[in-house]
């Protein structure tokens, strides 16, 4: 049970990395159109905010169900889906009172995916035994 609970939280970090990068490019399919930015981003807003959620209760049913310590590494990435979920709801909001401004969109959604990849490479580096967490 716990090996398929890590491999759906893989999986699902993974389609979210995938999903980030691909979002990079709503400001250039929406330059045109304003209104079409707005919708553009506020789907992208609510499936970004349904795969966190989706990674967050993975990862707490494989801590619980696979009696896993609550530790450090839990912590951060706890840490890092509260960040994460807060850049994005800003984000919106921004976007939500009119400051439609692709550069502000293109930004958060670097600076999220910088973090979810450093949090994946210091999972696999800690899984190798290099980092000691």
């Amino acid at each position: 049970m716990i090996d398929t609970m890590l491999m759906t939280h893989s999986i699902l970090i993974k389609a979210f990395l995938g999903f980030l990068v691909l979002g990079l490019f709503i400001p250039k399919m929406t330059a045109d159109d304003p209104l079409k930015f707005k919708k553009a981003s506020f789907i992208y807003t609510m499936i970004f905010q349904a795969l966190i959620s989706m990674i967050a209760l993975a990862g707490i049913v494989a801590l619980v169900a696979g009696d896993l310590p609550f530790g450090i590494t839990t912590i951060i990435m706890i840490t890092i889906f509260a960040i994460m979920m807060a850049l994005e709801i800003v984000k919106y909001k921004k976007i939500k009172k009119g400051n439609i401004e692709s550069a502000g969109f293109i930004k958060t959604s670097i600076i999220n995916i910088v973090i979810l990849v450093s949090i994946v490479v210091l999972m696999i580096l800690r899984a190798k035994g290099v980092v000691a967490i």
